[in-house]
């Protein structure tokens, strides 16, 4: 099979935003004792080898798009995931911050990940219930919710009838693709790192078309 990611011909609807969505690369492992750093209070850690391996096939599988912009967060991993493509087409990468990872209250710094593997019980409520809200100090779904959709209004205002890129998180992708389609908050919970999403954005109404694509990687 191909590795390339292919562009399929659909229709985007007049002044609407094409906007392709990019999960991060794999980020450093979580080690017991020693978290990541923090930015703004979030867990910042940089890609691990294989996150710069997977920003590099995002590269080769997106450079013949003509995007006007693209997004990264002001988390470093988006921003290293994003560079290599964003040097290639010579396009500055923007930082939008509402569109930063969840964040996981007293979990931050890696701990989330050792709690998902522990099957930790607050984990598990956590799946359960399907509210970010139920981890120690961390957003609520409705949080989140209204964050990110003021950063895509952003970005539909600024790009009306424009294709965009933006390298975000897994968590993120997941509340856009829950917003999209009504579906039960972590439906789309895991996409991989690397992979390729698309909405399209009419005003407020987020059109899902393609999800967690990973031919490219």
């Amino acid at each position: 099979m191909s590795k390339e990611f292919r562009q399929h011909k659909y229709e985007v609807p007049k002044g609407a935003v094409d906007l392709i969505l990019v999960r991060h690369g794999e980020s450093a492992a979580a080690v017991p004792g020693k978290p990541f750093p923090l930015h703004d209070g979030h867990g910042d850690p940089d890609l691990h080898a294989n996150g710069v391996l997977q920003a590099k096939a995002v590269k080769e599988a997106l450079k013949k798009y003509v995007f006007k912009s693209i997004y990264a967060t002001d988390l470093k991993r988006t921003q290293q995931t994003a560079k290599p493509l964003a040097k290639y087409l010579k396009i500055p990468i923007n930082i939008e911050a509402g569109l930063r990872e969840v964040y996981l209250g007293d979990w931050e710094g890696g701990l989330f990940r050792m709690k998902a593997a522990s099957k930790d019980l607050l984990y598990q409520e956590f799946l359960k219930h399907q509210e970010w809200g139920k981890i120690p100090g961390a957003e609520s779904n409705s949080m989140i919710y209204r964050r990110v959709q003021n950063s895509l209004d952003l970005i539909y205002k600024r790009h009306q009838g424009q294709k965009v890129l933006a390298v975000i998180h897994g968590g993120i992708i997941s509340a856009i693709m829950a917003m999209a389609t009504g579906s039960t908050p972590l439906a789309f919970f895991g996409s991989s790192n690397g992979s390729i999403s698309r909405v399209i954005l009419e005003s407020s109404k987020i059109t899902l078309r393609t999800y967690n694509s990973c031919e490219h990687l």
